[in-house]
């Protein structure tokens, strides 16, 4: 519970736990609960890790390092075996698509360090723990893929200055298709766990993967524009590549600085919001702010409640609403809840306008 207003000092109460169904701390919610069952739960000191939340937590970690192995060892072998095409063949357009597919499949490489750091335990020095390694991660992905497409733009730049012929055409278009199924499915599963773990770093990864894919198509349409007569076809397919490398580029680099600059869904706060209003004994929910701390979301807020109420009736009210927006709330690991009194907020709210 945090300070009411005319207090001297902040003490906010955090409720950084999952509070496992069975409550076994030993106090209830229902309202069934003695004063002495309260007033021990109030002096009992408070950790607030709950092995729930903890457990699934370690859980997305595993998730997040099995899926990046995983698509790790699917991509460095569609990418061998497109080097090996490209040293046959000497087409540009698939000697930019292999060097895509090697960023990406390197991109596995900060995000598993990522991931390791994260499942560290918070101390004194970092106090929310390591978990914003991931987004640095994030960082480096959209830099290995800027760096993709500035190596691809020049090979197919040098290509139009100096034409090469490309030859066993047949085989750079099997390698193109070979290497857009290798991509897509990549991209589907880094997609797909990165959103079931809140990882905005793997769904870049993700995004980066589906790009590879559609690269690889183009591949084969400059296979088959060289087959009917167009030389030119491979670098300019080559120099598109670069152009949708640049389109994923892009989308990345949002998805990972709206996460460095801590912005949530917007629908995420008014469920946040819409959960705590329904807490019965609260009268209004606001001041509402969160964010991502690697894949897990931390959520703090303010709750209006009745002047009257005692300080362990506040105390047990804000356990309540951590209680029901850890259950409401996907992926969220803490919450902490500001009781004020109603009266006081009321009279707040009032200054405010006033000087509006």
């Amino acid at each position: 519970m945090a300070r009411q207003p005319g207090q001297g000092h902040d003490h906010e109460h955090e409720h950084g736990h999952g509070h496992a169904h069975a409550h076994g701390h030993g106090h209830a919610h229902n309202g069934r609960s003695t004063w002495l069952d309260r007033l021990k739960h109030l002096l009992t000191p408070h950790s607030h890790d709950s092995s729930e939340r903890v457990d699934t937590a370690l859980e997305a970690s595993k998730r997040g390092m099995r899926t990046l192995v995983l698509s790790f060892v699917a991509l460095l072998v569609t990418a061998l075996a497109q080097l090996v095409v490209v040293s046959l063949t000497g087409s540009v357009a698939l000697l930019g698509d292999t060097i895509h597919n090697f960023a990406d499949a390197l991109t596995a490489l900060p995000l598993g360090i990522a991931f390791l750091l994260g499942r560290r335990a918070a101390s004194r020095r970092y106090t929310y723990g390591l978990g914003r390694a991931e987004d640095l991660a994030g960082v480096v992905v959209v830099l290995l893929i800027a760096a993709s497409a500035a190596l691809a733009g020049y090979e197919a730049v040098q290509r139009l200055i100096e034409p090469r012929p490309v030859q066993h055409l047949w085989i750079v278009a099997a390698a193109g298709v070979i290497g857009f199924a290798g991509n897509e499915l990549v991209a589907r599963y880094r997609i797909t766990v990165g959103r079931q773990i809140g990882s905005a770093a793997l769904v870049a990864d993700g995004l980066h993967a589906r790009t590879d894919g559609f690269t690889s198509l183009a591949v084969v349409l400059g296979a088959l524009g060289v087959g009917l007569g167009f030389p030119q076809a491979d670098p300019i397919i080559g120099l598109l590549i670069t152009v949708a490398i640049l389109f994923v580029l892009r989308d990345a680099a949002r998805e990972v600085f709206r996460r460095l600059m801590d912005a949530v869904d917007p629908e995420t706060v008014e469920r946040v919001e819409h959960a705590a209003a329904e807490v019965p004994g609260v009268l209004h929910a606001n001041q509402v702010r969160m964010r991502w701390i690697g894949h897990s979301l931390r959520a703090e807020l303010a709750v209006s409640v009745d002047a009257e109420l005692t300080v362990l009736q506040a105390h047990s009210l804000a356990h309540e609403v951590e209680h029901r927006l850890l259950h409401a709330v996907p992926r969220l690991t803490a919450a902490v809840v500001h009781v004020e009194p109603a009266r006081g907020a009321e009279a707040a709210h009032e200054v405010l306008a006033h000087h509006r």
